[in-house]
């Protein structure tokens, strides 16, 4: 890292510095956020309600290849900032190197197993006659892009972690921009179907890989991917993973979890419950993807000063992101509270669906003030490679609290139970956030008292 980025990152006020790398992550999330709206959109009105439920019931599917390259995006980014914070620069491209090897390697392997059971796979995640034609020509084709799309998502945090945001934030807007146009052209125009849909994200995926193989090619990256690093060796796989594993579980616990939810919706409802959480959970993620860029812009910041032993700095940080997170919770909770059949008109003009929508958003809204403390304080145990810490988050909200809510109130009071499970399960796993981050700030004081600042 040369000199006048080291002196940004170690001195530069915090307030600014984490807007400075938040806001074109934000940029972008909100970008790609807006494709996925777009692409609902699209979906709902251009092939009908029931391809909006084949696409959620391949969600488990696409959150099991997000996960690879979460983990390794993550765990890697976490490992090349604190080398940056060492002054380790060879030891940062190292990571670099085995994190692009070990993406290609599993990534390879999960498209062959796709490909191979892709109908039983779609079964389990709950497929039924009437979703299962729009799921397996969606999952086929997106499988083509299970490699080329985990690039693009790990090596955003590599581009982020040596402190080039705004290149993260045009990749996204590249990939963003071209499935739209696409989605326009296919569905619409070319009436391509479901079909369309899958092949407008398969195109984006290579443009946002073309356009950060050329940010790298052309040189003007700090870190270099050099053939020579294209070895996996036992500490660096180790580290990656053991960081990234909270990622890991958090996406491999979101699929079971959808897979548990879209069972259940089926057993204790029909098949336009599934359209309804599908629904719910596009507009969730245009409205918190900001968080996410927050997170995205927080992490290089707070593992970078850790790694300088910097911890007043790491501690600034989370505080001035904890809040604007909470801020942005608040707002996505209030616009979902006061106007949620017009949430769920923009998707589809079906009146079935859109009664059944906005009882369940009603049902659903009621922990999101908190999800923001919890984006962040994981992110935190992340970004100082206390993988531990960051994976009990995961595993509290999704796994210990929330699949069993999902298979147990429905016993009591039927489809209301899966629905309210969510904000027991976000109020629930704050808690323990909570707790956590407390224990943290115990050892943060400590390393005050000792003067290692």
């Amino acid at each position: 890292m040369d000199e006048k980025r080291r002196d940004m990152m170690s001195n530069e006020p915090i307030n600014k510095l984490l807007l400075k790398f938040s806001i074109p992550a934000i940029i972008g999330m909100l970008v790609n956020a807006f494709y996925n709206i777009a692409d609902g959109i699209f979906i709902g009105h251009g092939v009908g309600p029931l391809a909006l439920g084949g696409t959620t019931i391949a969600m488990p599917i696409m959150m099991v290849m997000m996960a690879i390259a979460f983990t390794v995006g993550t765990g890697a980014a976490s490992a090349i900032s604190r080398r940056m914070g060492e002054k380790n620069i060879k030891g940062a491209e190292k990571v670099l190197g085995e994190a692009i090897l070990l993406n290609l390697i599993i990534n390879t392997i999960i498209t062959v197993i796709v490909f191979a059971f892709v109908d039983r796979l779609l079964i389990l995640c709950g497929a039924t006659e009437l979703t299962m034609p729009y799921a397996r020509e969606y999952t086929k084709i997106i499988a083509y892009g299970i490699i080329l799309n985990s690039f693009a998502m790990s090596t955003n945090n590599y581009v982020r972690a040596e402190g080039n945001a705004k290149v993260a934030m045009i990749s996204m807007i590249v990939g963003a921009g071209v499935n739209i146009l696409l989605d326009a052209i296919f569905i619409l125009v070319l009436k391509m179907g479901i079909k369309g849909a899958a092949l407008a994200t398969v195109i984006a995926q290579i443009c946002s890989a073309i356009w950060l193989l050329y940010y790298y090619i052309k040189g003007e990256s700090l870190l270099k991917i050099r053939v020579s690093n294209f070895t996996l060796t036992k500490e660096n796989v180790k580290e990656i993973i053991s960081v990234g594993m909270a990622a890991f579980f958090r996406q491999i616990a979101g699929s079971i979890l959808m897979i548990i939810v879209n069972k259940s919706l089926v057993k204790y409802g029909t098949d336009y419950h599934v359209v309804v959480l599908g629904i719910i959970n596009r507009f969730f993620m245009f409205m918190f993807m900001p968080l996410f860029g927050l997170a995205q812009g927080f992490q290089p910041i707070a593992g970078f000063n850790y790694g300088a032993r910097k911890f007043d700095r790491v501690e600034a940080c989370f505080k001035y992101a904890a809040l604007y997170a909470s801020i942005q919770s608040i707002f996505a909770f209030l616009v979902m509270l006061i106007f949620p059949k017009a949430i769920i008109s923009i998707f589809t003009k079906d009146p079935k669906t859109i009664e059944l929508g906005v009882e369940g958003l009603k049902m659903i809204i009621w922990g999101l003030p908190f999800i923001g403390f919890q984006i962040i304080g994981s992110t935190l145990f992340q970004s100082i490679g206390k993988g531990l810490e960051s994976l009990i988050l995961t595993m509290s909200r999704q796994l210990i609290i929330l699949i069993p809510l999902v298979l147990i109130l429905p016993l009591f009071i039927g489809i209301k139970g899966i629905f309210y499970s969510y904000p027991i399960a976000d109020i629930s796993a704050t808690v323990v956030t909570f707790i956590l981050i407390m224990k943290e700030r115990e050892v943060f004081n400590e390393h005050k008292i000792q003067g290692e600042f």
